[in-house]
């Protein structure tokens, strides 16, 4: 297949140049858009007097021929590999030249390959990032489930990975859904960012045919228009924006992941992951691995990479387009896949995740996460809050040294420390109180719990 630019050349590109130079081997998952975009420019060219009704038409159902048998075999671009084809746009441009002949070269006129790639990966990712956020929400959805199958379940909340105060198992599942409503949001801002138009925007100058931009637009579902040719075909700013959302997600992911693996673990033992998303040992018979979560949260670093990567190409280009920039697709191709995999296989381990309710409540119960409970009753009794935590922090002294929990300590014990201190003490010991005392917004109390989870299950409900 012949080259779109040859004219001037009178030599052959070196072999290992070519190769080095070509980017159909990835490249070719562009090609509904390539083709989706070249549909459209057809109609903008008829419209500008540049093609006869005929012409187009003949271009059209050239292109939806190549679009079925691309669709039914997409093994015909591994052949265009073999061939050496240079890119997408070369192929598709190829193949239509030799399905209807000489008419096929007409439909470049006004496009430069700078401007066609440019429209092709916008419209690419503007439905890759549709897909990434309908598998974050099937994410939430199982977060969502869980937790409400699981009201009842108190864990220890924790910081510093030492036991704090506790909270509801819900909430706690509740606080990734809330992590990863920001991550959709993110995610809808770079779609905002994305959906803008350079189609028109020629090599880097405009064209020279009088091409309605906002025709094509409308046509391929843009929201407006790139402003500056120039822009136009260099910006990869929503590039950026894609792979940092998803760098996001892919924190967030990972943070649960590792809440899991801790959870699921012999010392903690709250949960046990399901045999379809854990793997064995092949010297250890009795071990049963969270690979899953664990290879989660190893690709995130590859994510970052690849943001990274991104940001690094860039960082030195002049304007307009220069080949680096064919630097952008891999990196947002593995990202894409890498996320999408993550949410999807995120989704089946919450599906897979049994809950060890009694081994949660005695975690919930022991080690002094009512302190803070104790110090809270004192301030109710008219002592200073500092006082009171001093005071509260002396009982727990006595308590580890007489290997007690608070609510084991006698009513005289507790009033050697404050005469303050009541036989009341114990009800607000319990940890039925010390959940239900955290009664305001965004609180752990069951209440603000099953408030909580109805907010996400309707935000969840007007998505779908």
């Amino acid at each position: 297949m012949s080259k779109l630019w040859g004219g001037r050349f009178e030599g052959e590109n070196d072999q290992l140049f070519a190769r080095f130079n070509e980017s159909l081997s990835f490249d070719k998952r562009l090609w509904r858009a390539d083709i989706t975009g070249s549909l459209a420019y057809s109609e903008g060219l008829k419209h500008a007097g540049v093609l006869s009704q005929e012409e187009a038409t003949t271009i059209q159902d050239g292109l939806r021929s190549i679009f079925a048998d691309l669709e039914a075999n997409p093994a015909l671009l591994e052949e265009g590999v073999r061939q050496g084809v240079e890119d997408i746009h070369s192929f598709v441009e190829g193949e239509l030249v030799r399905r209807i002949g000489d008419v096929g070269g007409k439909l470049h006129a006004g496009r430069s390959r700078n401007d066609q790639v440019a429209t092709d990966l916008r419209l690419f990712t503007r439905d890759a990032i549709r897909s990434v956020q309908g598998l974050a929400r099937n994410v939430q959805q199982a977060l969502v489930d869980l937790a409400e199958n699981n009201l009842d379940v108190a864990i220890p909340g924790y910081t510093h990975l030492q036991k704090a105060q506790p909270v509801l198992l819900a909430h706690h599942m509740l606080a990734y859904v809330e992590m990863l409503e920001r991550d959709l949001e993110r995610l809808e801002d770079a779609h905002r960012r994305t959906n803008r138009l350079p189609l028109g925007s020629g090599a880097m100058a405009g064209t020279n045919y009088h091409i309605d931009r906002e025709f094509l637009a409308k046509e391929l579902g843009f929201d407006n228009i790139s402003i500056n040719s120039m822009d136009g075909v260099s910006d990869r700013d929503y590039v950026s924006d894609v792979l940092h959302a998803c760098s996001l997600i892919m924190m967030h992911l990972s943070r649960l992941s590792e809440d899991l693996i801790v959870f699921a673990s012999t010392e903690f033992g709250f949960i046990e992951m399901g045999d379809a998303v854990s793997t064995g040992s092949s010297i250890m018979p009795q071990k049963k691995n969270p690979d899953a979560l664990e290879l989660i949260r190893g690709k995130t670093g590859r994510v970052y990479g690849n943001l990274h990567s991104l940001l690094t190409t860039l960082k030195g280009l002049p304007l307009c387009y220069n080949k680096d920039m064919q630097e952008d697709k891999e990196p947002l191709f593995d990202t894409l896949d890498t996320v999408s995999d993550s949410l999807a296989v995120t989704t089946i381990v919450l599906r897979n995740t049994t809950i060890r309710k009694d081994r949660c409540l005695h975690a919930a119960s022991r080690d002094y996460l009512n302190a803070t409970e104790l110090a809270d009753y004192l301030v109710r009794k008219g002592i200073p809050f500092r006082q009171a935590h001093g005071v509260a922090g002396r009982c727990v002294l006595h308590a580890v040294q007489n290997q007690l929990q608070l609510e084991e300590m006698t009513l005289e014990t507790y009033q050697s420390f404050s005469p303050q201190i009541e036989d009341d003490v114990y009800e607000a010991l319990s940890l039925e109180s010390a959940l239900a005392g955290k009664n305001v917004p965004g609180g752990t109390a069951p209440n603000q719990v099953k408030q909580a989870l109805a907010t996400a299950k309707a935000r969840l409900q007007s998505a779908s």
